[in-house]
């Protein structure tokens, strides 16, 4: 496996997927660069394994049609597409050994025995797992399964791996570690990856472009911190991370700030980068790691009077809830640092944030 491999360039057109009445994916396009990670994420039932099984060859699209480099695919077989794909449940075949397992795609390209041995050390190597070479599946953890699963997608040097909740069985811990493993050999082989998960911070970790996917549509398509920062509509800010949502109308648009007045009264200040005109309803989002609870004198455009109701401790941070007017509950989260005031249940306070850190969404 070559480290200069070079991943495949993929254009989704227009995709239409049907089951009887039911529409599983909508007119859904997307380009994919040549060794890229692009992960497809959203709720069960948003469209995202059904595309990556069309990419695949697995389905055909009802209308529309998958290009890779520029070659349609809707009449090509899986095994002429050069597609790897590994999968949640590994799909390694109990009665072989490891070895075997990772052989099996390169004897069905009738790869020469000496080639096939050459690649099966390589790969092991790379997951570092020579010595289990001659172990069975059931002699593995679920880690090692993974990687063996990962090292038989990628052993024939595919220009494209799909991927479908493959860390879904792991442990937190271990699918942390798997993240970090995937996407360094991910950039070594500089491959093309399609990703599907419902875990939206493993998206945000590994991704360079992720697919927000939601009853068949495609919602918003950017980088991790453009969906995080700047969502486009209530789904995905609800959808990526947590997020404070206040709802208002929106009173006057200025040059640099919309002016929203809430339900219960208060004014909030958002920047004008999205416009919407006056009279219109609105919901600001602040992300909680950008609430303050403010101390007598602290200064910031933006305030609201509160209680706090609740404090989690998390270990690294707090969660402090606090009771806004109007009786709706806001929550912020703060590091624990020996600098930070720590507050208490029933403390009145007023909460705060910068003008760039709230948004406005429908």
């Amino acid at each position: 496996m070559p480290k200069d491999a070079l991943g495949s360039k993929i254009q989704i057109v227009d995709l239409v997927k049907q089951f009887g009445d039911v529409t599983a994916v909508n007119h859904v396009s997307l380009e994919i660069d040549l060794g890229k990670f692009v992960t497809l994420l959203g709720p069960s039932g948003s469209g995202k394994t059904t595309i990556l099984k069309i990419v695949a060859g697995f389905e055909k699209p009802t209308e529309g049609e998958v290009f890779i480099n520029d070659e349609p695919m809707t009449n090509k077989p899986p095994y002429k597409r050069n597609v790897g794909m590994v999968f949640q449940n590994y799909a390694l075949f109990p009665h072989m050994t490891v070895a075997e397992n990772i052989a099996f795609p390169l004897r069905m390209r009738k790869i020469p025995k000496p080639v096939i041995d050459r690649e099966i050390d390589r790969v092991l190597q790379m997951v570092r797992l020579s010595e289990y070479r001659s172990r069975y599946p059931r002699q593995l953890s679920g880690g090692q399964q993974q990687r063996i699963a990962l090292v038989r997608g990628l052993v024939f040097n595919p220009s494209v791996l799909l991927m479908d909740e493959p860390l879904g069985a792991l442990d937190k811990k271990l699918r942390e570690h798997m993240q970090v493993e995937l996407k360094k050999i991910q950039k070594e082989l500089n491959i093309t990856v399609i990703y599907v998960t419902h875990d939206q911070s493993e998206a945000l970790n590994m991704s360079d472009t992720i697919a927000v996917l939601n009853e068949g549509r495609l919602q918003q398509l950017g980088s991790p911190r453009d969906l995080y920062e700047s969502p486009a509509n209530l789904f995905v800010a609800d959808f990526i991370g947590e997020s404070n949502f206040i709802q208002g109308k929106v009173e006057s648009v200025q040059s640099e700030f919309s002016v929203v007045k809430t339900r219960f009264g208060s004014e909030i200040r958002v920047p004008s980068d999205r416009k919407f005109p006056e009279g219109s309803d609105v919901v600001v989002t602040i992300h909680p790691e950008k609430i303050h609870l403010l101390s007598p004198g602290d200064q910031t455009l933006n305030s609201i009077k509160g209680e706090v109701t609740d404090i989690i401790y998390l270990g690294e941070i707090t969660k402090y809830y606090v009771m806004i007017e109007g009786g709706q509950t806001v929550f912020a989260k703060h590091h624990n640092r020996s600098d930070i005031k720590a507050r208490e249940v029933g403390e009145r306070l007023s909460i705060g944030w910068a003008l760039k850190d709230c948004r406005l969404i429908q």
